[in-house]
């Protein structure tokens, strides 16, 4: 089945985030990761958990037979995310404190998630593929 993958950035997370949440009960599962920037000098995150987690978390949903949705929502770059008053940190929906954060979401909600040094864990990402 296909992953279907939406992108959004703080300034059009919003917008994204409505469509994603509108579409939601077409899929098997949705998911939210929040991600770190890609750092322009480097092409790659400026977040090594998030370079280390992110091609886990894809193989695990495209190896999936279920459809599954995938928000990717960049937190900006490490100053940005460091901000103690950042949208996603301050906001209770997800309550970010690090990132890689991927987070199931279900019925408007989070109903499971890995926090960045738990999040290019295979196993867990499984379970939380299959919803325990």
């Amino acid at each position: 089945m296909p992953l279907k993958v939406l992108d959004a950035t703080i300034a059009t997370f919003n917008g994204v985030f409505e469509k994603f949440r509108a579409e939601a009960p077409q899929n098997k599962a949705n998911f939210i990761l929040f991600l770190a920037d890609i750092d322009p000098s480097t092409n790659l995150s400026w977040c090594p958990d998030c370079v280390r987690a992110e091609p886990v978390i894809y193989k695990k949903m495209e190896e999936s037979a279920e459809d599954i949705a995938l928000l990717r929502a960049y937190v900006g770059d490490r100053p940005t995310w460091r901000t103690p008053q950042h949208p996603w940190r301050v906001d209770p929906s997800f309550n970010l404190k690090g990132v890689p954060t991927l987070i199931r979401w279900e019925n408007d909600a989070t109903k499971g998630r890995l926090e960045d040094s738990e999040a290019h864990l295979a196993h867990k990402i499984d379970s939380l593929l299959i919803g325990n």
